[in-house]
Formats: C-alpha cells, sequence, structure tokens
C-alpha cells in the first residue's frame, strides 16, 4: 500500500465514519508499533510518526552513538553515525530509519487487524458520547426485535434498548418496523458498544411531549413545574409563567384542544390534566384535585402534609378509582393530602372542641382561644409547648402543665375505651357466627335419623338356610 492509498483510505473512513482523523493516525501509529515489536523484538527504543502532508510512516529506531558498538540493536558506531548524520557526536542518541516494506505479512495483517478494532472502539465512543448529552431528549427508532418483552430499537447507528418494565401497560408495538418514540433516560459504555435505555413511562418523557407540541414551553415562555404519571390511565401536570398576557394552560390544550391532543395520542389515549401552578400551596392543591371542589385546606407545614375538605358528594370524585387522583395530586404538589368530607370535617371539629372543654381548668372561653389558635383537640393540647399554652391561655406554666397532664390522662382514657369497644364489636361478631340452640339441636335430629339408615346400608340379611 503506498503512501497516497493509505492517506485516501484515512480521509474516506474519517469522512464516512465520523471519526476524527486525529484519533485514526494514532491508531495507525499504534498498530505499526505493534507490528515493529512483533517483528523486531524491540523495547520501547523507537518511533512511529505518520506525516499527513504525504501519507508517508516512518519508523525509527533509537541508537547510541559509541567508538565500538557491542550491542548492535542499541548502538551505532561514530562512523555509521557520521554517515547519517554529519553532526553527530559520541553519547548521542541517533533516529535510525527503519524499511516499513520489511515487516512481512504477519506484522502487516497484525497491524490491519489492530486498526480495524480501534476503527470500531473509536465510533463505539463517538456513538457512546453523542447519546451520553441526549439523555432527557425523545429520540425515535425503528422495532428490530423482541426479545423476552424487551425492545430493540434501530436507531441507525445504534441500537436502543425499551426495558419491558419501561413499557406503558397495554400498550402493543410488538410488530418489526414499527416507528417507535420515547426518551434517553440513560446511556452506558459496555463491552458490546454503547447500551442506550429509552422510556414510555418516565414522567419526563410527558413533558418532553409537551416542549415538542407547545412552542412557548420550547421557548421557555411557559414552563412545566411538576408531572406526576401513572403510565398509560392518567397523569398530571402543572405548568407556569411569568408573562401575564399568557395562560399556561391555554397554551397547553391549544386551538380546540389540538396541542394536549397530540400528547394524548402518542400515549394512546392516556388522560391529562393539565393544572396552573401557585405559589399558594393552598390555591395549588386546590387545582391539583380537580374537578373535585375544595371547601377548606388545612396546612401543616412542619410535616409538609395538608387536610383538604371537599363537599360530601365529591369525595368519591376528589379521591378518584382506587385513589388516583389524590395520589396524583400528592406527587405532583409534594405534599402529603388527606381529604376528608365536610360532615366528618365538622364532626371531627365538634367531637375536638368537646374534648377541650372536657379538660379540667379549661373554661369555654378557653377553649374558644385554644381553638382558634389552631389547637382544636386535646391531642393538639399535648402535643403543643408549654409556652405557647401558657400564652394563650393566660396562666402560669404550672396550670398549664395540670391541663396538659389531664388531657393525656383523656387520651389514655379514649385509647382505652377504643380498645375495648373493638374487643365487644369482634366478640358479638364471633357470637353471631357461631350456631344457635336449635340449629344445633336440628343438626342433632338429622344425624339421628341418618345414622339407622347408614348402619342399614352397611349390614346385610342373613341369609336362610332351607336345607
Amino acid at each position: 500500500m503506498n503512501s497516497n492509498e493509505l492517506k485516501r483510505i484515512i480521509e474516506q473512513v474519517s469522512r464516512d465514519k465520523g471519526i476524527d482523523k486525529g484519533v485514526l493516525i494514532g491508531t495507525l501509529e499504534e498498530a505499526i508499533r505493534s507490528a515493529v515489536k512483533r517483528k523486531y523484538g524491540m523495547s520501547e527504543n523507537f518511533e512511529v510518526t505518520y506525516s499527513d502532508d504525504t501519507g508517508e510512516i516512518e519508523v525509527f529506531q533509537f541508537k547510541e552513538v559509541v567508538e565500538e558498538v557491542e550491542n548492535p540493536d542499541t548502538q551505532i558506531s561514530i562512523m555509521d553515525a557520521k554517515k547519517l548524520d554529519p553532526e553527530s557526536t559520541l553519547g548521542e542518541e541517533l533516529g535510525v530509519k527503519l524499511d516499513t516494506a520489511a515487516f512481512g505479512r504477519i506484522a502487516a495483517q497484525s497491524a490491519k487487524q489492530v486498526i480495524i478494532q480501534r476503527m470500531k472502539d473509536a465510533e463505539r465512543d463517538l456513538i457512546f458520547d453523542d447519546y451520553k448529552d441526549r439523555v432527557g431528549e425523545i429520540i425515535s427508532g425503528i422495532v428490530q426485535r423482541v426479545d423476552k418483552g424487551n425492545i430493540v430499537l434501530n436507531l441507525g447507528r445504534a441500537e436502543a434498548l425499551l426495558p419491558s418494565s419501561e413499557q406503558i401497560p397495554r400498550e402493543t408495538y410488538y410488530r418489526r418496523g414499527d416507528r417507535l418514540r420515547a426518551l434517553v433516560i440513560d446511556a452506558k459504555l459496555v463491552s458490546r458498544g454503547p447500551q442506550i435505555i429509552l422510556s414510555r413511562t418516565h414522567p419526563d418523557f410527558l413533558a418532553a411531549l409537551f416542549a415538542a407540541e407547545v412552542p412557548e414551553i420550547a421557548e421557555g415562555i411557559v414552563k412545566i413545574v411538576s408531572v406526576a404519571r401513572e403510565p398509560g390511565s392518567r397523569a398530571k401536570i402543572s405548568v407556569t409563567t411569568e408573562d401575564q398576557e399568557i395562560d399556561p394552560v391555554g397554551a397547553c390544550v391549544g386551538m380546540r384542544g389540538s396541542r394536549v391532543q397530540g400528547v394524548v395520542q402518542e400515549l394512546k389515549g392516556e388522560k391529562i390534566d393539565i393544572i396552573p401552578f401557585s405559589a399558594d400551596i393552598a390555591h395549588y392543591v386546590a387545582s391539583a384535585l380537580a374537578p373535585a371542589g375544595v371547601i377548606r385546606v388545612v396546612v401543616d407545614e412542619e410535616n409538609r402534609s395538608l387536610e383538604v375538605v371537599v363537599p360530601d358528594e365529591q369525595l368519591s370524585l376528589a379521591i378518584g378509582r382506587k385513589g388516583q387522583n389524590v395520589r396524583l395530586a400528592s406527587r405532583l404538589v409534594g405534599w402529603r393530602i388527606d381529604v376528608k368530607s365536610e360532615s366528618k370535617y365538622q364532626r371531627a371539629l365538634k367531637d375536638g372542641y368537646q374534648s377541650l372543654i372536657r379538660l379540667p381548668g379549661v373554661s369555654e372561653s378557653t377553649a374558644d382561644a385554644l381553638f382558634e389558635a389552631g389547637y382544636g383537640s386535646a391531642r393538639d393540647v399535648v402535643a403543643a409547648s408549654p409556652e405557647a399554652l401558657a400564652a394563650i391561655m393566660d396562666q402560669d406554666e404550672g396550670k398549664v402543665a395540670q391541663v396538659m397532664e389531664a388531657a393525656r390522662f383523656y387520651l389514655e382514657n379514649l385509647a382505652r375505651e377504643d380498645a375495648a369497644s373493638e374487643a365487644q364489636e369482634l366478640l358479638a361478631k364471633e357470637i353471631m357466627a357461631m350456631p344457635s340452640v336449635s340449629e344445633a339441636e336440628d343438626d342433632a335430629a338429622v344425624a339421628e335419623e341418618a345414622a339407622p339408615a347408614e348402619a342399614a346400608e352397611g349390614v346385610q340379611p342373613p341369609v336362610e338356610d332351607n336345607e
């Protein structure tokens, strides 16, 4: 192979495979270096260089210039050195050019194998570098095969894996040749090459679909705050904008629902609720629980929990089928949500207020003050700090301590009563499950009637002897 042909091959491979020429040249030099070691058994006293201008490979073996040569592999006489370089001096190292054509067939084959392998490695690294920076993006591929429920997609230059765990339930795409869109969630470099992992169930897949459908999201005018999904069934997404003239929800819905319908069709009918984000957690959770109406929201910032009161007739709507609506709303806002009906909430308020009135040393006015301050029951009194109660009740800490002890005693008695009540209910159920006396007598009578018949069936009549 002449130098011009080698130069042309390097340029063609670099152009076709998208591999940097410097990588190919470095690979080529390493391959020649390996071939030189095999041919001549050299250690590291040589150098391989490639001229990009001429396409020529040069191999120089370095030898020490000496008066008398003892080791021809590492030394050269001063007379021979002067022939190569007139300015050579004793003790310096001189590079002696080797004939690359003398490597032989085995060395050339070895060099070829190294070059091919390095080209594959370089192409593999290039693909990995490309896809590791695309994590979080949607890509499109063609279904190549299905292996134990896992789908392998052909992306052109690489293959990607859509595991069964990342596929939307009840969604089927098993036909070879179908085009499929999914989200890149991971890119790994393994021995077989880049492994690209995809997902259609990840919440970011829904966000990326909206970014593709809604120009305002792609441009950053409308921002997606949070996404909660139960893939294949229902999803909630909250959006916001700093532009007062833009309706973020309307931008995502589109004219006659055209934009959101594009996302729904890609997800094969998954229902999507688009919710406006609010910094006020009470307004935010009220929107998140739509279509149910919200009467009251009690916020516990310390425990990041919300008590939401809804009309009695909308309790099942707020909770959703198998708790789906409240579960998605809780994931969306990032707070724990406890939904109660209005009647149950009012009963809880009444019972809590009555528990305050029953405490020794707590008058009706004091109970009102505690209730208005957020201590709506004896349980809240026990959990409160003595200093806070003293300020509300306008009493010294000694009397407050007595009230807290009375509240603790009240709760203990209440717990014992509840346990006793549960035990009585359990006993009543066991008694109801037992047969009555008349039923037991009837069973005994039936058994007595059945006994002679069963005995008769088991006894044969005697045979008369006519003799």
